[in-house]
């Protein structure tokens, strides 16, 4: 209650006088005995109770108001007063602590300087010692301190440069050092340089390498390998420089030792200990071998690498950043993998490749060279030259088959090549009993067919009779007799021989030598066309020859893969195993490089017989002789062709061709006599000597065979090579005939004439050769 008081005072919303005056009233006003007496008296009791509250919320409400001045004050100094001083103060605390970092780093720079200028010191002091460990360990902290320097951003220093070239300048004076210590340990004697003899057997043999490095005796019975040579390559490798030096090594070590005993079979290596010195150089030795033995070449290798190992590589180091949990590796280890991937190529092409059998037969033989690759890679990994896995090397030497397999392929694919670009026109001669020298072939009883044999018929006395009913020539299915080029001949020899090697071989193998073949056969179809293209075009006889080379390997790939379909692996024997897909491309590109000469010399009988003036008025004697010697041209001609395509084409195409190109000037003859308007009785009596010159000397260009007497048959069978023949005698007959006869000759269409001319063409011969009379208007009647 006094606290409500103290609130309502303080608000003025309670007056205590007020309140008193208007007690006071309300009594005053009451009558005696006042009805509302009660209430009055518990007002005044009331009034009277609150009143010392009342007086205590006023005394409060003076203290508030106190204490809020105060606030007011005392504010009013910490903003004006304290504020100052804080804001002074904190600006000296900033200040201070700049000043502080200030000296921190500057006193860090100077134990900095400080380090460099004692790890220098040190660093001199250990190098006249010939500590050369301690000289490097020093080098690197002065460069550790160094770097630090330069790092600190903000903070620059003119004499860093001049640490930085100082530092250089001893780092470059300790390499000098150890490199002339090195060379002491490591010395290369060498032969002059010759430029490209530099690697020549001769030069080989001169060359020596000496290693300083050979413990004394005092040493070995300590077991230490040569402190010399630790201190000098674990300084190169605190430096940072051993990789360096060691691949400098690694490719000297490569060229003049491993190299030569690699290319050289008849260089073998030798050492010679001296006291403290290794000499290792090199020996002649009498050798049958043309190409290096792998086995011979890996026991050497592994020698050079045992004497290495002693007296060089087994020295350990200390590495910095190999992830190890000793952190030392030795100098084998760091060797091998700088040289180890060009040594291991060296060893595969210049060894390994040329060591590949070239027969299936001697590939069991290999193993040798197999077990002696993983003896030798096991050596080098037991002197940690090489790590644990597999190398490239003897995965090429497991991985043999293939190797043959590539081999092979490539040898039998350069070997074709090389025959395809041999000349055409050394050709041996193909008859019926020629025959390549076949494989044995299998039983065609083991085929996956079965053969169903008719019973034989009883003889009449109750006999069976087991001959055969009908039996077919042995060369019914055999290539006529023709020349070819030898280097065909060979070709083909080599596919035989080829597929035969692939029936021994693994099935790998065989399916790779089988479409070797195929693409002999593919590149042949590109690259004779393409090489001899010109010669192709150029001479008659090469085109026959290349006709005859390519129907001669058609026939052969007709029974080619059946001959081997037995012998194939499961892959080739399901029927894939078989060449007769290529016959029609082999018979196209003959057929089609005689077809092309064909019309070449067809170009040359037209143009030749164009030169003739069109057989028109042949009582011209300049004409008759230009007629007549068209026509001896031709049949010159006709002859030297004869002559060329004599004993190389088959005699029924030589026959054919000569048929066909005898034809052509036959038609064109004929084309041109019935084409005139006019013809004299002088002018027929010379077209017909023309006529006959071509009929005497037309037979005489089909020659064949060189035995002459062997060619008169076919000269006999002229009209079943040349079509227009009977055509071409017709037209001499009607040349030197009277009307009637030409009419009995054409017998109302049915004589001979008529089946040789159209009516069109018999009534314009008729038109030229008769003048306009009764009796030849009669006869053309008749020509119907």
């Amino acid at each position: 209650g006094s606290l409500v008081a103290a609130v309502l005072a303080n608000s003025g919303r309670l007056d205590k006088e007020n309140l008193g005056g208007r007690v006071g009233r309300l009594s005053r006003h009451c009558p005696a005995p006042c009805p509302q007496g009660d209430v009055c008296t518990m007002l005044t009791r009331r009034y009277s109770e609150f009143l010392p509250s009342l007086q205590s919320a006023e005394e409060l409400v003076l203290q508030v108001d106190g204490l809020s001045s105060n606030i007011s004050l005392l504010k009013a100094g910490i903003e004006n007063e304290v504020q100052r001083d804080l804001n002074v103060a904190v600006a000296e605390f900033t200040e201070l602590k700049q000043q502080l970092e200030r000296d921190t780093l500057v006193l860090s720079v100077l134990k900095k300087l400080q380090e460099f200028d004692r790890a220098i010191k040190k660093h001199k002091s250990a190098l006249l010692e010939k500590n050369y460990i301690a000289a490097a360990q020093q080098l690197e902290e002065a460069r550790s301190s160094l770097r630090n320097l330069e790092s600190r951003k903000g903070f620059e220093l003119k004499i860093l440069r001049g640490l930085g070239t100082e530092l250089t300048v001893q780092t470059q004076n300790m390499l000098c050092h150890l490199g002339e210590e090195w060379h002491k340990l490591i010395v290369w004697q060498l032969p002059p340089s010759k430029g490209a003899h530099e690697s020549s057997l001769e030069a080989v043999l001169h060359s020596e390498l000496h290693l300083h490095t050979v413990p004394s005796k005092k040493e070995e019975e300590e077991e230490d390998s040569g402190p010399r040579v630790v201190s000098v390559l674990q300084a190169f490798a605190i430096l940072g420089e051993l990789h360096t030096r060691l691949k400098a090594f690694g490719h000297s070590l490569l060229k003049f030792i491993l190299q030569p005993l690699i290319s050289y079979p008849r260089v073998q290596p030798l050492t010679e200990k001296r006291p403290g010195v290794l000499i290792l150089r090199f020996q002649f030795q009498e050798s049958a071998l043309d190409q290096p033995s792998p086995v011979e070449v890996l026991d050497k290798i592994k020698l050079v690498f045992e004497a290495l190992h002693k007296y060089l590589l087994n020295v350990p180091l200390e590495q910095p950043g190999e992830d190890r949990k000793d952190g030392r590796v030795t100098l084998a280890e760091l060797l091998g993998d700088l040289i180890w991937e060009e040594l291991s190529n060296c060893l595969i092409q210049n060894c390994l490749v040329n060591s590949i059998p070239t027969n299936s037969s001697k590939l069991e033989q290999y193993t040798e060279v197999i077990k002696s690759t993983e003896e030798f890679e096991k050596a080098l990994k037991n002197m940690q030259f090489l790590k644990g896995d597999t190398t490239d090397l003897l995965k090429y030497a497991q991985n043999v088959n293939s190797h043959f397999a590539n081999k092979k392929c490539q040898d039998v694919i350069v070997a074709a090549r090389k025959l395809m670009t041999l000349e055409i026109h050394n050709t041996v001669k193909i008859t019926p009993d020629s025959c390549v020298n076949l494989p044995q072939l299998p039983d065609p009883a083991a085929g996956d067919y079965l053969h169903i044999q008719k019973p034989s018929k009883p003889l009449h006395n109750g006999t069976v009779s087991l001959e055969k009913e009908a039996q077919l020539s042995q060369h019914t299915f055999s290539l006529p007799t023709c020349r070819i080029s030898s280097s065909v001949e060979q070709l083909v020899d080599l596919v035989y021989e080829t597929l035969l090697e692939a029936t021994v071989s693994t099935e790998q193998c065989c399916v790779q030598l089988f479409y070797s073949v195929r693409r002999i056969f593919q590149l042949f179809c590109d690259v004779v066309p393409t090489y001899h293209r010109e010669s192709l075009q150029k001479f008659p006889q090469l085109a026959a020859i290349h006709h005859n080379n390519c129907m001669f390997v058609a026939h052969h790939l007709l029974t080619l893969g059946h001959q081997f379909r037995y012998r194939s692996t499961d892959e080739l024997s399901r029927g894939t195993a078989t060449f007769v897909d290529l016959v029609p491309a082999f018979r196209r590109l003959g057929m089609e490089c005689f077809k092309a000469q064909m019309q070449v010399q067809k170009g040359e009988i037209l143009e030749r017989l164009s030169s003739a003036r069109n057989f028109s008025n042949m009582d011209d004697e300049e004409n008759f002789r230009a007629a007549k010697k068209a026509i001896k041209q031709v049949l010159h001609q006709l002859k030297r062709l004869g002559q060329v395509w004599q004993d190389v084409l088959p005699v029924n195409v030589y026959c054919k061709a000569m048929g066909t190109l005898l034809n052509t000037a036959l038609a064109e003859i004929v084309t041109r006599i019935v084409a005139l308007e006019d013809i004299s009785a002088e002018d027929a009596d010379r077209l017909y000597s023309l006529c006959r010159i071509m009929v005497e000397e037309g037979p005489q260009v089909f020659t064949p065979l060189p035995e002459e007497e062997k060619n008169k048959t076919f000269q006999e069978e002229v009209p079943v090579y040349v079509q227009k023949w009977m055509t071409f005698k017709e037209l001499m007959i009607v040349l030197q005939a009277s009307l009637q006869e030409i009419v009995d000759q054409w017998a109302d269409g049915k004589g001979p004439l008529a089946a040789e001319f159209s009516a069109a063409e018999v009534k314009s011969l008729i038109r030229a050769l008769f003048q306009n009379t009764e009796r030849r208007a009669a006869a053309l009647a008749k020509i119907k």
